[in-house]
Formats: C-alpha cells, structure tokens, sequence
C-alpha cells in the first residue's frame, strides 16, 4: 500500500506533477470522506488535503501509521490540530501560494459588478448593443474596508491603492507598511463597518469569526454596501445577506465561497439573486499558485523525510505578532 497519498487533485497536470515526485504514491480526486478513501488511506504516513477533508479523532484512528499530514491550503480549520497533537502528528500548511491570486479574484468580482460585465455580456449576446441601464460605479475615492490584513488583505490593498480607494482596515495586528506606504488607516470593526462603501474579508473561519456578518452587523453598514467575501463560507450568515439584498440595504453579495458549499440548495435563493455574484470557491485556483502550492507541499514532505522540522509547519497562533515590519496594536 502506498505511504503518500494526495487527495482532492482535480486537474491532470497537477497529478503528473505529483507523479515526477512521488511516483508510487496514491491519488484521488475526492475528499477523505468519499468513497472509502480512508480505508485506502491506512498505510498511509504522509497525507496531503485540500480543505474539504475533515480531518480528526475519527479519521486519525483510521490512519494508524500516519506522522505527516499537509494541507495545501493556507488556513486549517479543518484539521483537529489537538488531536493532531495527541497523537504525535505534524500538520503544514501552505501560507502564502499565491496570495496576489486571490486579491486579483477580489478585484474581478467587484468590477464584474460594479461595471456591470454579465449583464452587458448577456445584452450584447442578445443582439442589444445598447449601454442604457448600465451605468456603472467607480472605485476611484470610494473607502474599502479590509477586514484582515494578513497577505492577502495586504494585496488587496496594494491593488486598491492603485485605483485611487480610501483604505481602511481591521486587524489585532497593524501592518506599519501599509500604514506609511499606502496611507491605510487602522480602525475598530464597528467603525469599518460604518464607513464602508465596500467590505471585504481576509480572516480565518474560527468560532470568534462564526457569522461576523449577520443581520445586526449589516444594519451598522451605509445603504448600498458591497460585501465581498473571497475567505470562508461560514463567515457570513446566508440568510441575512439575502435579507439585505433584498431590502437593498446591501447592493451586491460578491462572494467565492458559501456558507453551505457542499450544500449549495441551502444558499439556492442567495446564489441565484440578481445582485449575488459567486464562484465556485476559484480565488486560490490560477498557473502560478497551483504549481506554488504543490511546491511547498513537496519541500515540507521532503524535510520531513530528512529529519527536519519543516518549514511551514503549523503552530498554536501567537498572540504576539512578531514579524518584521508588524507591530500590535
């Protein structure tokens, strides 16, 4: 039975790629849930995910042999880190594939709607060259409200930088680079909420994130808001947003990942409304990040091999930001 498995490769040539490494190892598409991949999985001693396997006390019962598991994801919230812990395996992560990536899906998604692209496509297509009705809106002087600056928001706010946006941020950490370089002003969240035209979020999905924009919350915002949300699903409750949509108090849902992804009938009405444009969870999925992330997942595997602690592997937050050029608030 094969000691390496990577599950949830969709596209062939990232399966040669992982054959040119690991030859004999094990493939598959699907998810640690599906198809009794965790049976196939038992020999296994290094794993490699993406986000859609759960990973926990049950599964790493079933995976005895198991000493590595890399998630080719930045974040890990579905990984059971304690349990990981307790039985003595080590999980990586991949922290920064291609961060530019998703900012550029941001910026993709707000001038799809702020320019109105589809409905134009649709018209033009139709055989009505005609613009009346699709006025659109410009980002130039309009303030966007990132909520996490950690790489991607930092990206996010180069690119809106450069369209000539007020940029405000949320964050326990400030980034004293953004602050000096593209004048970004550090707020509370009550605040950002407040004073945005448009919102976008960079945060983790954790139990303090759970639903950050709900109903109350969205009440905070300015009339006609724009809510993008290229990060995690469960930051935002479906059912609220739909409300919002519909009584306009939000203008445009923007939106690369759903609360109920693998459930998209739950989300059925937010999805299909006019002014919701989503995608299906492919921020991340470009050329260059994909070949990044299969990289590090590599490297990590191999000084893992070689007895050395890897780089990327995952360690309890720190409370404390300690890198260069950050400074707590």
């Amino acid at each position: 039975m094969p000691t390496v498995a990577f599950l949830e490769v969709v596209a062939p040539e990232d399966g040669e790629q992982i054959l040119r490494s690991f030859p004999d190892a094990l493939q598959s598409a699907k998810n640690l849930q599906e198809e009794n991949l965790l049976e196939q999985c038992k020999d296994a001693e290094v794993l490699s995910v993406f986000i859609y396997s759960t990973v926990g006390e049950r599964e790493l019962k079933a995976l005895p042999r198991l000493k590595l598991l890399c998630t080719r994801s930045v974040g890990y919230d579905h990984i059971d880190l304690a349990a990981c812990q307790k039985r003595g395996v080590m999980v990586c992560n991949v922290p920064d594939y291609g961060a530019h990536v998703i900012a550029e899906h941001v910026f993709a998604l707000l001038l799809s709607a702020l320019r109105h692209i589809p409905e134009g496509d649709d018209r033009v297509e139709s055989g009505a060259f005609d613009y009346r009705g699709l006025r659109g809106k410009t980002l130039r002087g309009k303030t966007l409200g990132i909520v996490g600056t950690g790489k991607i928001g930092c990206r996010v706010a180069q690119i809106a930088n450069g369209f000539g946006m007020k940029i405000i941020a949320v964050d326990r950490c400030r980034n004293i680079e953004l602050e000096e370089l593209l004048h970004v002003q550090y707020v509370l969240l009550e605040e950002a909420l407040a004073r945005s035209d448009i919102l976008s979020l960079h945060v983790p999905a954790t139990e303090e994130t759970q639903h950050m924009i709900n109903a109350k919350t969205i009440q905070q915002m300015k009339n006609g808001v724009v809510i993008i949300n290229t990060a995690r699903g469960t930051l935002i409750d479906s059912s609220a947003l739909l409300d919002a949509l519909e009584s306009g108090k939000v203008s445009y849902a923007l939106l690369d990942v759903l609360e109920h992804e693998k459930e998209t009938g739950k989300d059925a009405a937010l999805i299909a409304h006019p002014n919701a444009i989503t995608t299906p969870h492919i921020a991340f999925y470009a050329d260059d990040s994909m070949r990044n992330m299969y990289d590090d997942c590599f490297e990590s595997i191999e000084q893992w091999r070689d007895g050395k602690t890897p780089e990327h592997v995952v360690r309890p937050p720190q409370l404390v930001c300690d890198l260069p050029g950050i400074q707590c608030k």
